[in-house]
């Protein structure tokens, strides 16, 4: 079943590749296979069974390259799972909304597709090269995105993130040599490297090896000072590149933080932790106060997620800080960690695509530019209100769910966590300050005659933002899905 949904929209793909699709076909084609992807992952979802520590549920392995130890493993687990049927909502929102696209839509609706099969790849590997390929075929389906269907220094940006996002990578398969190198039978096999982690008790080697991983992983996310490829690559992306770049994308770096940094090198995980945790608490207040500081509406966002990002690294972090009576609360931080992927994707791909729309009517994301929005656009208005309350942490939301979680686990081993909760204050102001200027008062500027939201722009949106509600007031079939895992992660790290 896995190997249907990871691999189904490259097969799409490749027919979407002829000449002779009429563009209409390929746009209907678009939105009914990343349907029937929902559809497949909610499948997923109902006969997962939780395979119960260190194991994957719906597992499937051939042999692949035998002779270097590597194989096509897949499976999901808890950690897993969440983010394949995230990513596939996220696809499904970007397939309605460019369902009008007059720009190359065969070629767009081809190029989205394969990135979905590379990103549902990605987080059901259960194997180190795997993962990897997947990792750097995104980078390439991004920078096609950014490159071919942006706007402003497209090209320029579109270079810059491949350029940065393409020496992490290197740095990260650096790590996995290492894994590889010290594991004994030689093996790329997640499952093997996590239940015998081959360089504990090393010392430097280990904890150079986890850096060269943390390196990887960190310009991916990214993590301050990594992000400077972020904001000019969101700015000039167009809007479903924005939404897939930040909801998905940025989810590799984070979510590999947890699959084989906490798991695989556990001893040099601890040795880091505090590193991360600080790196943690940096980010989250670093990207708030610059987020605050812009006139841009997309570069705010963009850097919003910096701010998000911060919160999973500095949970990951405290997970590694391992005390007496405080495993409880490592759980609760993993645990939170994941949920703010998940909430992080829903609602900044919505920011995103709003951003967008506001781009495809007026070519103009400054915020000093509109005026009073909230009259000629009030469906518009009310979803940009949502989704920046929900992004703030608004209780209700999400973004409430995962960040209580995250600040409960990691102030509990690190108190020097609280520091970060400046960066919620910090947030509120900023979506606060950037809703009055644009929404509120006298219709100004390009505000004047704004069309509201269709039932294509909206519907997608709406749809993001009911999950990340239905998160918010009902998280238990999320939590129920994600606790285990996180307990496990964190066992493993205090090994």
């Amino acid at each position: 079943m896995l190997s249907v949904l990871v691999f189904l929209p490259v097969v799409v793909a490749a027919a979407l590749l002829a000449p002779s699709v009429p563009d209409r076909v390929a746009r209907i084609v678009f939105v009914a296979t990343a349907a029937v992807e929902v559809a497949l992952a909610g499948a997923v979802w109902a006969a997962y069974d939780d395979p119960g520590p260190g194991a994957l549920a719906l597992e499937e392995q051939v042999p692949w390259i035998p002779g270097v130890g590597s194989s096509y493993h897949v499976g999901v687990d808890g950690l897993s799972l969440p983010l394949v049927l995230m990513t596939t909502v996220v696809f499904l929102a970007c397939a309605v909304f460019a369902a009008r696209e007059q720009e190359r839509p065969r070629l767009q609706a081809a190029l989205f597709l394969f990135l979905e099969a590379v990103s549902l790849g990605l987080f059901v590997s259960a194997d180190l090269i795997l993962f990897f390929v997947f990792f750097d075929l995104s980078i390439v389906a991004m920078y096609f995105s950014i490159s071919g269907w942006g706007h402003g220094n497209a090209a320029r940006s579109a270079l810059r993130f491949f350029l940065y996002t393409f020496l992490g990578s290197l740095a990260l398969l650096l790590g996995f040599v290492g894994l590889y190198v010290a594991s004994s039978p030689h093996t790329f096999d997640m499952l093997e490297l996590a239940a015998e982690p081959p360089l504990q008790g090393t010392g430097a080697t280990g904890a150079l090896v986890l850096g060269a991983i943390l390196l990887g992983l960190a310009v991916k996310t990214p993590t301050f000072p990594f992000h400077t490829w972020l904001p000019p690559a969101h700015s000039d992306a167009p809007a479903i590149g924005s939404a897939v770049l930040a909801a998905v994308l940025l989810k590799m770096g984070t979510y590999g933080f947890v699959r084989f940094g906490m798991t695989m090198l556990p001893d040099a995980w601890r040795a880091w932790a505090p590193v991360l945790v600080a790196v943690g608490i940096v980010s989250v207040v670093w990207g708030a106060l610059v987020a605050l500081a812009q006139t841009d509406l997309k570069r705010m966002i963009a850097y919003t997620s910096v701010n998000h990002m911060g919160y999973v690294v500095l949970a990951v972090g405290a997970a590694g800080l391992v005390s007496s009576g405080a495993d409880d609360a490592r759980a609760v931080a993993v645990t939170g960690a994941v949920t703010q992927m998940v909430s992080h994707g829903l609602l900044t791909a919505a920011l995103f695509l709003l951003a967008g729309v506001m781009f495809d009517r007026r070519a103009d994301y400054g915020l000093g530019e509109y005026g009073g929005l909230a009259g000629p656009a009030p469906r518009y208005t009310a979803l940009f209100a949502v989704a920046a309350f929900g992004s703030l942490g608004l209780p209700g939301l999400s973004g409430f769910v995962a960040e209580f979680q995250v600040f409960a686990g990691s102030i509990a081993t690190a108190p020097v966590a609280a520091v970060a909760t400046v960066g919620i204050l910090l947030t509120a102001a900023l979506f606060l300050r950037a809703f009055q200027r644009v929404f509120t008062g006298p219709t100004a500027g390009l505000a004047h005659g704004f069309p509201d939201v269709t039932a294509r722009e909206w519907a997608p949106v709406a749809g993001l933002l009911l999950l990340s509600v239905l998160i918010g007031v009902l998280p238990r079939p999320l939590l129920d899905l994600i606790e285990p895992a996180a307990v496990a992660a964190a066992a493993l790290v205090s090994r």
